[in-house]
């Protein structure tokens, strides 16, 4: 796996059943981090998704959603592998993890502002928007659960770390 790493450094991942490494991945240093952030504030400031209309973000949320589905088999077989569950609980995690990322597609479109009724020929209306970087920590018993996130569907650029012991899916995912 290539290493992104400004370091350098990787660190093994181990098979749970066998604790032979599987894998040697990039191990980040507080460097990585900031220029992890520094993508996403840059994302947040330059790039498309905060400024796409809501029902554009909610089709490439539900395309994501479909690829998710049409490569679960794969992607449970790698929790398997990095997690150590069943096959039978990644498939469950998977189809979990479709559902969430359609339920909030669906909710993209729906965050509106509030129009509240004042004294006088005034009014005070709110609006909903996105307003920056959401940073992420991904524990390791359900992690793919963890990253369908409602902060996605309302435009804000995500930051996430994964657990040391569950990296390979990050990575699949990133793909």
């Amino acid at each position: 796996m290539a290493n992104n790493s400004r370091g350098g450094k990787t660190f093994p991942t181990l098979d749970p059943r066998t604790a032979e490494v599987i894998a040697h991945v990039a191990e980040a240093e507080s460097e990585d981090v900031n220029r992890a952030v520094a993508a996403a504030r840059k994302a947040f400031d330059e790039g498309p998704w905060p400024r796409m209309t809501a029902y554009e973000r909610s089709r490439i949320m539900l395309r994501f959603a479909d690829l998710v589905e049409e490569n679960t088999n794969e992607l449970a077989a790698l929790e398997t592998w990095d997690n150590g569950k069943t096959y039978e609980q990644a498939i469950g995690e998977v189809e979990v993890l479709t559902l969430l990322f359609r339920y909030y597609a669906g909710w993209a479109d729906k965050i509106h502002g509030l129009t509240v009724p004042v004294d006088g020929s005034y009014h005070v209306q709110t609006l909903h928007e996105p307003i920056g970087v959401e940073g992420q920590i991904i524990q390791w018993n359900f992690p793919l659960l963890i990253v369908a996130s409602s902060a996605v569907s309302c435009g804000v650029s995500v930051v996430i770390w994964w657990s040391l012991i569950i990296v390979l899916k990050g990575k699949w995912l990133r793909s």
